[in-house]
């Protein structure tokens, strides 16, 4: 008998040769493999900072040195220091940790939120999917900012936790627009039949079945929304509705810039401002990045 790793048929006939044996490369594998290098070694770089920020400042982040007030960057303070005596340098690595801990906590609720109402709306009757889908437009046609102003002048005073939840609220909608239409293609293959009809709820079927289908179209916007998130906790810290002036993220030392600029002090705007946008950038071009691959392996197949 044929050895079980031999082929059952042989493909024969003058001139033919031996086919050499082909390892398939993970999808997966393949799009992390190619991951724009730069890109992920600066945000690497930049996460790394953040995470080990008790090592690399120099200076305590909430102390006021009251005796160097707007100094410019020199040898004591690397960027410098603000209108209240803090050290820039010092206040940017723990600011970076609380803006990047939002965007991916607002990332977690608006994607668990966008997912599961998706995949409500996309097994659905008609009518209530019709219905879900006419509730998302609606709230996609307000703007976010005016959503998020209601929601934080209803909370108070916000925090992390909060203007976390706020952002995350009020971003789902786009995500589960996508995900419906993902489901709806998939909602009638024969696992998913079959998964039901074993009396397979509609979380297990979630988890099993359909979040492995629309994970990957929707991977991109998962990735970008964190920089989305880390850009409007920004805004509404510059508005001054956000976090708190004595909580330190990159979005309320940006809130210090129009004093800044009554006394020149650039380096208060400029040097914040540049880690946001290097930042920003960085998670843009991954998550187009993985947009590009994910397209063109659908288009392959």
């Amino acid at each position: 008998g044929m050895d079980k790793n031999e082929r059952a048929f042989t493909v024969v006939g003058a001139g033919r040769r031996k086919e050499p044996d082909v390892i398939p490369v993970s999808p997966w594998r393949q799009i992390v493999a190619d991951i724009p290098r730069v890109s992920a070694v600066i945000l690497l770089l930049v996460v790394l900072g953040c995470i080990l920020a008790p090592c690399i400042a120099n200076h305590d982040p909430e102390a006021f040195y009251l005796q160097h007030l707007n100094e410019p960057p020199n040898h004591e303070f690397y960027f410098g220091t603000d209108m209240l005596g803090r050290d820039i340098f010092s206040v940017l690595w723990y600011g970076g940790r609380l803006s990047l801990v939002i965007g991916v906590l607002a990332t977690v609720v608006s994607s668990g939120i966008g997912m599961v109402y998706g995949c409500i709306s996309g097994t659905a009757p008609d009518w209530l999917d019709s219905a879900l889908m006419r509730i998302a437009e609606i709230l996609c046609s307000i703007p976010y900012l005016l959503l998020q102003l209601l929601l934080l002048a209803c909370i108070g005073q916000a925090h992390v936790i909060s203007i976390s939840l706020v952002i995350g609220v009020t971003t789902w909608m786009n995500l589960a627009r996508i995900v419906r239409s993902e489901v709806r293609q998939i909602r009638g293959s024969e696992y998913v039949l079959a998964a039901r009809a074993m009396g397979g709820g509609f979380f297990y079927i979630l988890r099993h079945h359909l979040l492995p289908n629309f994970i990957s179209p929707v991977l991109f916007m998962l990735v970008s929304s964190i920089g989305i998130s880390m850009t409007m906790e920004a805004t509404l810290s510059f508005l001054g509705i956000g976090l708190p002036t004595e909580v330190t993220s990159w979005g309320t030392m940006l809130a210090l810039s129009t004093r800044a600029l009554m006394t020149d002090s650039w380096w208060i705007i400029i040097i914040p401002g540049c880690f946001l946008i290097i930042t920003l950038l960085c998670i843009t071009h991954i998550g187009h990045h993985l947009r590009r691959e994910i397209n063109r392996g659908s288009s392959n197949l």
